[in-house]
């Protein structure tokens, strides 16, 4: 089975007859890098370009100021865009940063921690980039949310808004905030805005 993409437009959703095993889909990615690929619950494989300098510089400041906190926190651990879950539902998502409690993570194996682990982050960060569908991010979110993330921020850098989302609530909308304060499980950790926009 060949694994590599020839030059398409991206992003892309393939479908196959069968589902990819996640061995095949670790050596789709593998075959693939840089692009992202995310797994749906049907089995489609999205393949999605690399982000730009301004999506990739954001993105490097919100995890390592979220990778900080947790290291000085030391209740979690933390995971960069290139870090996918396999969620209860049977997809395998990529956050763009991500924050889960030792307590879940030290009993994995050390085969599943090099793999997309199957458990669902605590807390998870989305960035828009300027390619992203709004409604697909936010069909995202309330992916994460169902499959048992506890918190969730959608950060739109364009409307220079920050969607908050949590089980049981509707998004809360923060319009251009000066900074969004971690609740639950990363209660402590505050993320200042103009270090991200800036």
């Amino acid at each position: 089975m060949r694994f590599a993409l020839a030059e398409i437009d991206l992003p892309v959703r393939l479908s196959f007859e069968r589902p990819m095993t996640d061995d095949e889909l670790l050596r789709f990615c593998a075959a693939n890098e840089p692009m992202r690929v995310e797994r749906s619950p049907k089995g489609e494989i999205l393949v999605m370009t690399p982000a730009g300098f301004n999506t990739s510089r954001m993105n490097q400041r919100i995890g390592r100021l979220l990778d900080e906190w947790a290291e000085t926190d030391g209740r979690g651990a933390t995971t960069d865009s290139n870090g996918g879950y396999t969620l209860p539902d049977g997809s395998m998502l990529t956050p763009d940063a991500a924050w889960v409690a030792l307590q879940r993570v030290e009993p994995l194996s050390a085969e599943a921690r090099e793999r997309f682990p199957p458990l669902s982050p605590d807390f998870v960060i989305q960035l828009r980039s300027p390619s992203d569908r709004l409604p697909e991010l936010q069909a995202k979110m309330q992916q994460w949310i169902a499959n048992g993330v506890q918190l969730g921020w959608l950060v739109d850098p364009k409307r220079k808004v920050v969607e908050i989302y949590r089980p049981g609530e509707q998004p809360a909308i923060h319009q251009d905030p000066t900074s969004v304060q971690g609740t639950g499980p990363v209660a402590g950790f505050e993320l200042v805005m103009a270090r991200v926009w800036g």
